[in-house]
This record gives C-alpha cells, sequence and structure tokens, in this order.
C-alpha cells in the first residue's frame, strides 16, 4: 500500500486541523516517530487510563492522528472537563469527526445531568444525528421548555432500541407523567423486552408505570408457569399486563405450551383482543423460528393489524413454507410501510398476487416486480428473473476525472482514515471514513464522490472501505468496485484445482471479511475466508496440510487453501446445494441438516428455506453470499447469469442416499 502518499496527502491538507505544517519531510519522520505514541494513547484510551493519555498528548501535537489523540484524552475526563475546555476542542478541532463524536458524548452527559440550557445550546450543532439516546434527550427538552406531546417520536426512537437507554426511557417518563396516554408506549416497550429476551428492557420500563411490580417481573421471568398457575394472578386488580408479559415469556420458552395457556377461559376474559393477538404474534414467531408447521395456525387466532412488523414477517415466513399465498399477502399488507417497501417483502407480495388468477393481481405483481428489478441484491435479483430477464453486470460509470479524484485524495477525513487503518486502528479508521462519506456530514457526497472516495480506497488496497463506500451510490454501479477480486490469481489456480466454482469462492470472501487479510471475529475466526481454529486444524487434516499450526491460518495462501478446501467439503456434504453450504459455513453444518426438515416434509424452493432461516445472521448471510456469487459469475465469465439455477430447491435429505461429511466439525 502506498502508506508515504497518505502521509503526503494529510501533510497538504492538514494546515486548518493541526496549524501551519512542519516542511514535509520533517512532518513526515516526526509523524513516523509519533505512531508509536499515538497507539500507545489508543490503548490507554480503552483502559481509560486518564493519567497516561494526558502525559502522552503533549507528544503528538502536529502527528495526522492528532485529533483522535486529543478526543480519547478529552473523553475519559469529560465528566471532569471544564466548559471552555470542552468548547476550545471543539472549535480547534472544528468539522472532523472527533469534533461531532465528542459533542454526542457531550450532550448524553448533558442530558443525564438535565442541563436543559446547555443541551439546548449544543444541540443544532450535531451533525452526526445518529445516536436515538441523544434524540431522545432533545425531544425531552422540547417537551419541557415548550409542552410538546412528542410521545410518537419517543416511542418510535425508544422501541427501535434492543437494549435499555436512560434518554429514551427518561423521556418516556415524563412523558407518561404529564399525558397518561403514553402509558401504552411503555407496555409495549416491557413486552418488546420480554419476547427478545431483555429483562433489563422490561424492568425498566414496568419500573416507569408500576415500580412495586419490579421484583414480580423478575418472579415472571425466571418462572412464567408458576405465575400464571398462581389461583390469585387472575383476580387480583392491575395484573393484566402482567400477565401478557407472563404469556410472551411463556412462549419464548415454549411456544406450545403458551398457546394452550393463552386458551384457557380466565385468561380469555381478562386480557383484550389487542393483547391476545400481540401474545399470538410472539407464539406464532417462535414456532416459526423452530419451524414448526403449526406456526402459520397460531398466526391465525389473532388479528395481524395488532401485530408488530416482526411478528408479521414471521407469519410471511411461516405462510411461504406452507404455501399459504393470501396469508403471505395480508401478513405483508400489515406491515408498516417501510418493511413492506423492503424488496423482501416486494418480491414476496409480487410472488403472492402472481398465485392469485386475475388479470389484475397479474398487473400490480409485474409493476411492483419492476419496481425492485436490478443485480443490487438478492430479490432485486430475483426480481429481474420473473420478469424473464438474467442478472449483467451494470454499464460501467463515466471514468472518475481528475479533479473528482483530487478532491477525494485531498479530503482530510478520508486521509486521516486511511493512516488510521495503516497503523492499526481499523475501528477508528473505519468510523471516520463512514462519518466523511456519509450524506448527512456537511452536505456529504453525491454519487460521483461517493465512486471517488471508493476509488481511492481501491487504490490503496483497503477493500471493505472500498465495497462499502461503492455500495452507496443511487444511480450508478461501479460493478468493478462493489465486486473487486484481489488475489485473483491465488483464489483462480486454488478452485480450479479442488473443482469449486470461483464466483462462489468471491461471493463467501466478499461477505466473511471483506478482502481484510488479517480480519478476526469476536468467536475467533480469522483471515479471509474467516476460519474458526477447530475447522482449520480439522480441514488442514483431512486435506493433508501436516505441520500446519494456528498461527498459519492468518497467511492468505494457507487461509485460501483451508478455508476453500473446508466449503468443497461442506458443499459435497449438502449435494451441491450452494444455499445450505453457505448456511453451514456460517452457522455450521449441523444446524442447516435440521433445517432442511424431516424426512417426508416438504421439498421447497430454496428462496423460501433461506428466508425461514432461524437466525437473522445466517439468513441475511446465506442470501447476501448467493447474490454475490451471481454478481461475480457474471464479472467472470462475461455471460449473464442466474441466480435461480444457484439456488435450487431444499427439501429433507432422501434416506436410500449415504450421508457424506458426518464428521464435519
Amino acid at each position: 500500500m502506498q502508506f508515504s502518499a497518505i502521509l503526503t496527502s494529510i501533510a497538504l491538507t492538514g494546515a486548518a486541523l493541526f496549524g501551519s505544517p512542519a516542511p514535509l519531510c520533517a512532518q513526515n519522520r516526526d509523524a513516523a516517530r509519533g505512531d508509536s505514541t499515538v497507539l500507545d494513547m489508543a490503548q490507554a484510551y480503552k483502559q481509560r487510563d486518564r493519567k497516561r493519555l494526558t502525559s502522552l498528548l503533549s507528544q503528538v501535537r502536529g502527528h495526522p492522528l492528532e485529533p483522535w489523540a486529543a478526543y480519547w484524552d478529552l473523553s475519559a475526563r469529560l465528566d471532569e472537563a471544564s466548559n471552555s475546555e470542552i468548547h476550545d476542542f471543539l472549535t480547534r478541532y472544528g468539522g472532523t469527526y472527533q469534533e461531532d463524536r465528542l459533542r454526542t458524548e457531550w450532550l448524553l452527559q448533558l442530558g443525564r445531568n438535565r442541563d436543559w440550557v446547555a443541551f439546548n445550546r449544543e444541540y443544532p450543532q450535531y451533525r452526526m444525528n445518529d445516536d436515538r439516546s441523544v434524540r431522545c434527550y432533545a425531544l425531552l427538552a422540547e417537551h419541557l421548555s415548550a409542552g410538546v406531546d412528542n410521545t410518537a417520536q419517543v416511542k418510535d426512537l425508544w422501541l427501535g432500541l434492543k437494549e435499555a437507554d436512560e434518554g429514551c426511557a427518561a423521556a418516556a417518563e415524563q412523558l407518561r407523567k404529564d399525558h397518561t396516554t403514553s402509558t401504552t408506549m411503555v407496555w409495549h416497550r416491557a413486552r418488546l423486552g420480554m419476547e427478545n429476551d431483555r429483562l433489563r428492557v422490561v424492568t425498566q420500563a414496568v419500573g416507569i408505570v408500576s415500580p412495586g411490580s419490579v421484583q414480580t417481573v423478575n418472579n415472571i421471568y425466571l418462572n412464567p408457569g408458576k405465575y400464571l398457575n398462581d389461583k390469585l394472578t387472575a383476580l387480583q386488580p392491575k395484573t393484566r399486563e402482567l400477565v401478557s408479559l407472563a404469556l410472551i415469556r411463556q412462549a419464548y420458552l415454549d411456544p406450545g405450551e403458551a398457546a394452550i395457556e393463552i386458551n384457557k377461559l380466565r385468561w380469555k376474559a381478562q386480557l383484550t383482543s389487542e393483547e391476545r393477538s400481540w401474545i399470538w404474534g410472539v407464539i406464532g414467531k417462535r414456532a416459526a423460528m423452530k419451524l414448526s408447521n403449526d406456526a402459520a395456525d397460531y398466526f391465525a387466532h389473532g388479528k395481524a393489524s395488532d401485530m408488530h412488523d416482526d411478528h408479521l414477517a414471521w407469519q410471511a415466513r411461516a405462510a411461504l413454507r406452507m404455501g399459504r399465498w393470501q396469508q403471505v399477502l395480508t401478513a405483508i399488507g400489515a406491515m408498516g410501510e417501510s418493511q413492506r417497501n423492503d424488496p423482501t417483502w416486494v418480491y414476496w407480495r409480487a410472488r403472492s398476487l402472481l398465485q392469485v388468477a386475475t388479470e389484475g393481481a397479474r398487473a400490480q405483481a409485474l409493476a411492483l416486480l419492476e419496481s425492485i428489478a436490478s443485480p443490487r441484491g438478492f430479490y432485486e435479483q430475483l426480481a429481474l428473473e420473473e420478469l424473464g430477464q438474467r442478472i449483467t453486470t451494470a454499464p460501467k460509470p463515466t471514468p472518475l476525472t481528475h479533479d473528482e479524484k483530487e478532491a477525494a485524495r485531498l479530503n482530510p477525513g478520508l486521509n486521516r482514515a486511511l493512516y488510521a487503518i495503516n497503523m492499526g486502528l481499523r475501528a477508528e479508521g473505519v468510523r471516520e471514513w463512514n462519518y466523511s462519506t456519509n450524506l448527512h456530514v456537511r452536505g456529504g457526497m453525491d454519487d460521483r464522490a461517493l465512486l471517488a472516495a471508493a476509488d481511492m480506497a481501491c487504490h490503496h488496497e483497503v477493500w471493505d472501505r472500498c465495497i462499502n463506500t461503492s455500495e452507496r451510490t443511487k444511480s450508478v454501479i461501479d460493478f468493478e468496485q462493489r465486486f473487486p477480486m484481489p488475489f485473483k490469481a491465488a483464489v483462480i489456480a486454488r478452485t480450479a484445482q479442488i473443482g469449486l466454482d470461483p464466483a462462489y469462492v468471491y461471493g463467501l470472501i466478499r461477505q466473511e471479511s471483506r478482502f481484510i487479510m488479517d480480519a478476526k471475529s469476536g468467536v475467533g475466526a480469522a483471515g479471509l475466508m474467516q476460519v474458526m481454529p477447530a475447522t482449520a486444524k480439522w480441514t488442514a487434516k483431512k486435506l493433508g496440510l501436516y505441520g500446519f499450526q494456528p498461527q498459519h491460518i492468518t497467511d492468505r495462501d494457507t487461509n485460501i487453501a483451508i478455508g476453500t478446501g473446508y466449503l468443497k467439503l461442506v458443499l459435497d456434504s449438502f449435494d451441491g446445494s450452494m444455499p445450505m453450504a453457505a448456511a453451514a459455513y456460517n452457522a455450521g453444518p449441523g444446524r442447516p441438516r435440521s433445517w432442511r426438515g424431516q424426512t417426508g416434509g416438504p421439498v421447497m424452493e430454496a428462496a423460501i428455506w433461506a428466508e425461514n432461516v432461524p437466525f437473522n445472521e445466517t439468513r441475511d448471510y446465506v442470501k447476501k453470499v448467493l447474490s454475490n456469487t451471481t454478481n461475480y459469475a457474471a464479472l467472470i465469465t462475461g455471460q449473464p447469469q442466474s441466480l435461480k439455477s444457484r439456488l435450487g430447491s431444499v427439501g429433507p435429505k432422501d434416506a436410500t442416499l449415504p450421508e457424506v461429511g458426518l464428521d464435519l466439525p
């Protein structure tokens, strides 16, 4: 990589950010000496070592990553910093990611301290606008100062948060005090927490409306059946909401038991129609996630209009598995507009309409398919094929001009991001790169500017930023940016040797690591193909790679050899099914074997099977790997491609055929 070029560009564009630069050669030497100090500060920040951060800060003045060093120092001691010190930082590093990141943290602190005067002064300067807690504090400040009932906005933010959150909870609590209609929002938050196994979310919400019930909620979480079987439960006042939480918890643990329980006479009398529908939604969702054939019937007991979008998505999936196209239409029709317009549900709505034997339904279906058809993604590609077309590469955009490339090359944020990534501070570099290319920051970047930024990342072989930046263009597609082929000679040679489709390998690597050589996941998967240590050892033995040691997995060629070898073994064990092999690569071979169903079960098109994969990550992974594969095949061969032919169908394994690869880890 041309690391010196990055440093030079930072030096040329850094005067406004770092003061007047020293002569370039001197600055290069100073920067090189300061790199180790910056890395020391990054470590000290993780350890919240305030004294060490402050002591090192003076040594990195003028360094390209000085804004990061200054941010770490002040962020670590923000609770004790003076307002003038904070304002000095915001002024000195104005326009940078670090300025906006620190302002986010300061706004959160001001919100927690209920300092609304300072909060309202700073909030208009907040450009990032991506922190829901900050936005909830802003809504709370607006409510307190102007009496605005912004329950709807707080609800949208709060219910969308997975974990407990002080800012939105504070806004909800104040709104509940001043507007009793907000009580329903709080109970909805508690329900979502219970159905998603987030006890802290539940107790935080219940603490707002019924503090005395928090211990009961804890007991319900541990043993919902005991609470529901207590004879006094149905007789005690104000227990309806707690009964709902208990039934939701029971549904999470055992949907079949919950389906029996909710039909008992005492709950039919106590619960409202809306509460019963929500609970049936949870029962159906959990059953659908277990691939139970009862799921579609469970959903039918409730009203789709009283279920939330996640329930409705699983209702549609369960109905797809059972071939109940009218139920698919009903579920999609009840979804919120944003989810209903997602390509996933546009496609399945169109497919459902095609099952209706009327000319009007067919015309509507074709219009829906045409609205999403493109090579951009899984369902967009399937829509193309439904319309009788194949997947081809998009026309190459007009070449970037010198001025467009120069604008990216001289962008301080992009250069600082590349410098950080090359130093090993990938997380910091990625955040600053994303901020610098984001559309809401300082006017943002249009498609041409995004292509230029992606080109810059590709040039420096920072493939993940190259791909992710190029993927954000709206009106143009640069296939070579979006689907790069690093290490092509090694991949082509290896796949030819073992009889594996190189497009499939590239499709998988792109999803696994974005071609980051030293990528490492939170569970220990490493390298381009993100191979787990135990899998690498097992595969190396199978392939006869004697002398293999765990540290070898980060070597490029070794990683490709072991990753492709394992993929080939998995693919063979699933009779050449690319969707099932991709699922196995992501979630382990055992799970896809159970997901394919029992002997005698239905054979379904693989798109329906993939949509019903219970794990969100694996479901997304399978679709993206197969979509990537199709696009890579179009690039490699120059010929139109079919995603449907790669998907095929999925069903129980033929019991007469021998099992292959049962010892796969």
